[in-house]
C-alpha cells in the first residue's frame, strides 16, 4: 500500500521524462493534434492474423479498414463495401467497393486485394473456416467487384467479414495478403485505414506511434457505433505508451501526462473516480466472461460426469470478488456459456451454477463418477491479477471440494506455451487453467471457440462433444435469429451436460481518459471520432 502510495505522488514528477517528449511541437496547438494512450499490455505481435491477442487487433483497427462493421446491436453494415446483392436463393453474393479507398502507399484498393485478405483470414478464423467449406468461388471480376458463389445460403456471410472478435478480416494490398497466414507479415505494414504506423517510431516495451492517414475517405452516411459507421479522424498523431506499473499509469491520467488509460485495475478505480478531471467508463458491454478449462484428454476430466459434478462447487461471486472487487457494478454472477445481455444468452440449464453450494454433494458425485483422487495440475498465471485472481480461487475451490492439487504458479507466458502440451500432467501437461474471453468472442456459435468439440482441431483442452457440433452446424443453416435462438438454447443446455468448461462469471473492466475528450466509442478502444475540447 505504502509504495503504490508514493508512486502515485512520484508519477507527476517522473511521468515527463519517463514516459517521453511527443514528436508534435509543444502547447496547446499540439496537445490538441497529439492523443497519448496507455494499452493493457505492450504490442508485441504486429500482424492480426496469426495471433487473437486484443491489443495486437486494437493496434490493427487503427491500421487497417474492413469490408463491414458490427454496431452495437450485433447488426453488420457496409464499410469499405458500398453496397452488396445477394441472389440466386443466396448463392451468389456480390459486393461493390466504395469509391476512393486507397492503401498508405498510394494504391487504390482492388477486389483482389480483398479477395487474397479474405483468404488468409479464413485460413485462421473458425468461421471463416466454415465460409469457405461453403464457397465454391471467390473472385474478383473487376476492380471493384467481389464474388462470392455458395454452395448455399450462408446468412452470416457479412457479420463474419464485419465481425471484431479475433481475428478479424482486415483488408490489406494482396502482397501482404498472400502471405502465409502462420507466420506473421513480412515488410512495410501497409494499411487502409484511418492512421499509419509509423514503424521507425516504435520501441519494443515502450511505445508505438501512428500518424492520420490523408488519403482515408470515410464514410459519408450513418453514425459511428462499434466498429461501424464513418471513421473520421481527429487527432493527427497518436501514441501508445507501456507503462507496466498502475500505480505510475494512474498518476499519468490524473496529472495530464496521458489522454487514456484502457484498463484499470480494481484497487485504483475509487480513487481515479473522485478524479474530476478524469472519466470512467466501460468501453465493452459484454464484458469479460471467465472460464476454468478443463483438458478433456487426460484422467480425471476425461470423464463427463467428474466436470458435470464441480458445477457444483463453483461460486461465481467469489471468482469475480477476486478479480474486481465487492463493488457488484463491475461484475456479474449467474453467467452461462453465452454473455448476459446479447440476443443468445437464456437461463437453461442454470440451475447448476445458481443452486445451493454443497461440497459433501461435490464430493459425493465426484466419487461416483470415478474420481480416484488423481492429481489435478492446475496452471496459474502470477503476473496478470484477473487472471491470479480466477487461479487462487479455483485451486481453493479445487481443494475443498476434495481434490488433489498441484497449483504450478508462472507467469501467462508460460501458462500459453504448456497449454499446448497435450502429453499426460506428469509428462508436462496440464489439467487445467483459467482464462478471461471478451464477450464479443463469444456472444453467438460460430464465434465462441470455447464451445468447439472436434477433438484434437479445438481450442486448448481439445474436448469432443458431437451433439455440440451438430447443434453448431444447425445454427450455421438457421436463417434469422428467430430460428438461431431455440438451437443457442439446446446449445447452452448440451454444454451443461458435456461441460468443455467451467464458466466463471462476467466483470467489466473500467476505462479512464481525461475529461477534455469526448466522441470516445463502445466496443473496443477505437481512435476515430474522437477529439478534444477546444
Amino acid at each position: 500500500m505504502q509504495r503504490r502510495q508514493i508512486l502515485v505522488g512520484a508519477g507527476a514528477t517522473l511521468g515527463a521524462a519517463a514516459l517521453g517528449a511527443p514528436a508534435l511541437g509543444q502547447g496547446t496547438q499540439g496537445a490538441a493534434r497529439l492523443l497519448k494512450y496507455i494499452p493493457e499490455t505492450d504490442l508485441a505481435i504486429l500482424d492480426p492474423i496469426v495471433t487473437t491477442a486484443y491489443v495486437t487487433r486494437n493496434h490493427a483497427y487503427m491500421v487497417w479498414d474492413t469490408l463491414y462493421g458490427l454496431d452495437a446491436d450485433y447488426q453488420a453494415h457496409p464499410q469499405m463495401v458500398e453496397r452488396h446483392a445477394v441472389e440466386d436463393e443466396g448463392r451468389r453474393v456480390t459486393m461493390k467497393l466504395r469509391d476512393g479507398l486507397r492503401f498508405h502507399n498510394g494504391e487504390a484498393v482492388r477486389a483482389r486485394d480483398c479477395v487474397a485478405s479474405i483468404r488468409r483470414w479464413a485460413a485462421r478464423d473458425p468461421l471463416g473456416e466454415v465460409l469457405m467449406t461453403l464457397t465454391d468461388e471467390l473472385s474478383a471480376p473487376d476492380d471493384r467487384t467481389i464474388l462470392f458463389r455458395l454452395k448455399r445460403a450462408f446468412p452470416l456471410l457479412f457479420e463474419a467479414l464485419g465481425k471484431p472478435a479475433t481475428p478479424v478480416c482486415f483488408i490489406m494490398p494482396e502482397s501482404l495478403a498472400n502471405q502465409d497466414p502462420r507466420q506473421p507479415l513480412r515488410g512495410d505494414l501497409i494499411g487502409s485505414g484511418p492512421f499509419r504506423f509509423l514503424a521507425s517510431e516504435r520501441v519494443a516495451g515502450a511505445r508505438v506511434a501512428y500518424a492520420r492517414f490523408e488519403g482515408y475517405v470515410p464514410r459519408a452516411e450513418g453514425t459511428p457505433s462499434w466498429t461501424a459507421g464513418p471513421k473520421r479522424v481527429h487527432f493527427d498523431r497518436v501514441e501508445w505508451h507501456t507503462i507496466p506499473d498502475p500505480s505510475t499509469a494512474a498518476a499519468a491520467v490524473m496529472g495530464g501526462e496521458m489522454d487514456w488509460w484502457e484498463q484499470v485495475p480494481a484497487d485504483l478505480q475509487p480513487q481515479l473516480r473522485r478524479n474530476r478531471n478524469v472519466v470512467q467508463d466501460v468501453l465493452n458491454p459484454t464484458g469479460l466472461l471467465g472460464m476454468a478449462r478443463f483438458n478433456h484428454l487426460h484422467p480425471p476430466f476425461d470423464k463427463p460426469a467428474v466436470r458435470r459434478a464441480l458445477l457444483g462447487a463453483v461460486s461465481q461471486a467469489d471468482f469475480m470478488a477476486a478479480v474486481a472487487g465487492t463493488d457488484r457494478s463491475l461484475w456479474r454472477e449467474g453467467v452461462g456459456f453465452f454473455p448476459p445481455g446479447t440476443p443468445l444468452a437464456s437461463d437453461v440449464g442454470m440451475e447448476a451454477l445458481s443452486g445451493p453450494r454443497d461440497m459433501d454433494k461435490v464430493k459425493r458425485d465426484l466419487a461416483a463418477a470415478g474420481y480416484n483422487g488423481e492429481r489435478v495440475v492446475l496452471l496459474g498465471a502470477t503476473d496478470l491479477p484477473t487472471l491470479n485472481g480466477l487461479g487462487q480461487v479455483a485451486q481453493d475451490m479445487l481443494r475443498r471440494a476434495g481434490m488433489t492439487v498441484e497449483y504450478v504458479a508462472t507467469d501467462w507466458g508460460t501458462v500459453v506455451q504448456r497449454r499446448a502440451n497435450r502429453d499426460a500432467p506428469e509428462r508436462g501437461g496440464w489439467n487445467m487453467f483459467c482464462t478471461f474471453w471478451a464477450g464479443l468472442d463469444m456472444f453467438n456459435p460460430g464465434l465462441h471457440q470455447g464451445l468447439r468439440g472436434h477433438g484434437g482441431q479445438a481450442w486448448f483442452g481439445w474436448p469432443t462433444s458431437p451433439r455440440i457440433e451438430a447443434l453448431r452446424q444447425a445454427w450455421f443453416d438457421a436463417p434469422d435469429l428467430a430460428a438461431q435462438l431455440p438451437l443457442a438454447r439446446q446449445i447452452q443446455e448440451a454444454a451443461f451436460q458435456d461441460v468443455p468448461y467451467l464458466p466463471l462469471g462476467q466483470y467489466f473492466s473500467a476505462t479512464v481518459y481525461r475529461r477534455g475528450l469526448s466522441g470516445v466509442l463502445k466496443g473496443l478502444p477505437m481512435f476515430w471520432n474522437v477529439q478534444r475540447a477546444g
